[in-house]
């Protein structure tokens, strides 16, 4: 028996090994796929230009005062903003040479899952001067049940 495929006497194989046509074949097959072009179209579109907001919460370089209502409103010294705008509003004040503090006050019914994930938002943004105002009110609402 022999390995090779060639004939048990010992003589050479007289067929063509085509394993490795096959192998440049599928080389060269990869190489134009590479080659080919990406087909791209683009479309213009005019969009409209960005105005920016009139009602702009306002960065307070000494504290700034974020409330969580009961109604699940979250206010930036009065102003409403989304927990998207409250985002950029952190990075804002980390950005500043001094960093102003943040006191986060949560109303009596306000959502434990907003306040929460406002809390976490916090935490994330690495504010370092960070506290709860309010508390005593709680104190008299927790003697009150």
């Amino acid at each position: 028996m022999a390995m090779s495929g060639g004939k048990d006497d010992g003589s050479p194989m007289m067929e063509m090994n085509t394993t490795p046509l096959i192998d440049v074949m599928l080389v060269l097959l990869i190489m134009f796929i590479i080659t080919i072009p990406v087909a791209t179209h683009s479309v213009s579109i005019n969009l409209p230009q960005a105005t920016p907001p009139t009602n702009q919460p306002h960065i307070d370089p000494i504290k700034n005062k974020l409330v969580l209502t009961a109604t699940n409103t979250i206010l930036w010294n009065g102003t409403t903003i989304t927990q998207g705008n409250l985002v950029s509003l952190l990075q804002a004040t980390k950005a500043m040479s001094i960093e102003p503090e943040l006191q986060f006050q949560p109303e009596a019914y306000a959502n434990y899952e907003v306040a929460n994930s406002i809390i976490k938002i916090i935490t994330d943004s690495k504010v370092t001067k960070f506290g709860f105002v309010g508390n005593e009110n709680f104190a008299a609402f927790s003697k009150a049940q």
